[in-house]
């Protein structure tokens, strides 16, 4: 069972990546540090988008851009963090019980 745990913890952790290359991707193209019409960039930024899209969509229906700023990810990041807090303190302590 601690490691079903542990490799759910290590995905959210990859999630957690993934989203964070996601915010500094749409950084670096919004200021046009890097560009899109890279056959490189556009692919990573495909499949960034791929991965993201699905369950950033659910968040962005219930929370849309304010002002322009997309707090979605920031919601995920949340998750995330409170996930990986249960699975290693709370999860193994109602287990054992």
């Amino acid at each position: 069972m601690i490691a079903l745990l542990q490799t759910l913890s290590m995905i959210l952790t990859l999630v957690w990546w993934v989203f964070l290359i996601m915010i500094i991707m749409s950084w670096l193209i919004s200021f046009n540090v890097i560009n899109t019409r890279n056959q490189f960039v556009a692919g990573l930024w495909r499949v960034v988008n791929s991965i993201t899209d699905p369950i950033l969509r659910p968040i962005r229906r219930v929370i849309p851009p304010i002002n322009g700023l997309d707090l979605s990810p920031i919601i995920v990041f949340v998750i995330i963090f409170f996930l990986q807090s249960f699975i290693a303190n709370d999860l193994p302590r109602m287990l054992l019980s």
